[in-house]
């Protein structure tokens, strides 16, 4: 994303979206009571002589509008914002619902009468070059190659296989060649436009035999294979353990999704043990700030971006407090696994400085 101008003195920043990932990223930071400003088209009723009664003329104009609601296709890679117009060309009535629909390398302006410190941070990493990394999963019975997004993963390839068995060695030697090929086909057409990093992970000894496959088929792209890792499961369950698991991270540590997925699993196994250095829910995790007790916040994204004004002002103060007190705040997105565990903890949790454990006998 490019910051073509941020000016929080007076509310606003200008910004061009140039990945479908800006897109994602604008979605969380565009809030309802924002203000949205960007070219766009409507349709302008005209009963003039020359042309026919209230026939509608669409015209292209720098538009404004107040923000009620966003929506984001990621399949689609659009971003429509839809509000109440607040400012047009005069042939335009304000006041009138309308939708900007935001594209690709166009600018946008938004403003707010309060940047919070993790919108702001968000806007700073969005604008930072990060590309995306191939994962390819491979065992003998399948593989399944996924290009990590800042909002999860996304299953590109799956494709399953039966190789012959181990006394027929013939057969089998051949038939793991052209499955080799089959993986190195797919990969190389996901690899060949941006020169991706890859990882290759899974179990046994198949993902180190098509490693070495692969750099004696595919000697350039094999320069891009950034580590080659071993998990208990091939194909996407492969994927999402590895995820889990921090395998990634030697050749991600920069990744958002590794990052959030491992303070999520971290969450997850304090839970699982008893320990009182975890804890989650509103009320909780306000009771644990108020004792200057968190080391780092996690909240989910959908928590800010789809709560009413005054909740997510609440959850923002809180977000500032600890961070006053120098904690750490992670925003975790919902688009991956990692954020529905999160949500199924009501969408806020937090790592302690020291344990904190409820009291079971109060009544």
């Amino acid at each position: 994303m490019k910051i073509v101008q941020k000016n929080i003195e007076q509310d606003y920043v200008k910004v061009v979206p140039d990945s479908p990932d800006d897109l994602w990223h604008l979605y969380n930071i565009i809030y309802a009571g924002d203000e949205v400003y960007a070219y766009s088209s409507r349709a302008i009723k005209s009963d003039t002589e020359a042309s026919r009664p209230k026939s509608g003329e669409r015209v292209s104009a720098f538009m404004g509008v107040k923000v009620i609601s966003v929506s984001w296709d990621k399949f689609l890679g659009k971003l429509r914002v839809h509000g109440l117009i607040c400012h047009a060309p005069d042939i335009i009535p304000t006041g009138a619902h309308h939708t900007l629909s935001i594209a690709l390398n166009q600018q946008v302006t938004i403003v707010k009468r309060e940047w919070p410190k993790h919108v702001l941070d968000r806007l700073d990493r969005a604008s930072e070059t990060e590309k995306p990394m191939l994962i390819l999963s491979i065992d003998d019975e399948g593989f399944a190659i996924a290009e990590t997004k800042q909002y999860g993963v996304e299953i590109k390839v799956e494709e399953r296989t039966k190789l012959p068995g181990k006394h027929e060695a013939d057969k089998r030697v051949e038939g793991t060649k052209a499955y080799f090929r089959s993986a190195v086909n797919c990969l190389q057409q996901l690899w060949s436009p941006n020169h991706n990093p890859i990882v290759i992970i899974g179990a046994g000894f198949v993902k180190n035999d098509f490693a070495k496959y692969l750099a004696e088929e595919a000697k350039e792209m094999s320069k891009a294979v950034a580590d080659v890792k071993s998990v208990n499961n091939g194909g996407t369950s492969g994927i999402y353990e590895a995820l889990r698991s921090g395998v990634l991270l030697r050749a991600s540590h920069q990744l958002r999704i590794v990052d959030e997925t491992e303070v999520i699993e971290e969450v997850m196994k304090r839970l699982g043990k008893g320990e009182g250095t975890v804890t989650y829910g509103l009320e909780a995790v306000e009771n644990a700030a108020n004792m200057g007790a968190i080391e780092k916040l996690v909240v989910a994204d959908t928590s800010l971006r789809d709560a009413e004004e005054q909740q997510r002002l609440k959850l923002e103060t809180l977000m500032r407090n600890v961070e006053k007190r120098r904690a750490s705040v992670t925003v975790v997105s919902t688009e991956h696994e990692a954020g529905s565990k999160l949500l199924a903890l009501g969408g806020i949790a937090a790592l302690l400085r020291f344990p904190i454990y409820r009291d079971t006998t109060a009544k």
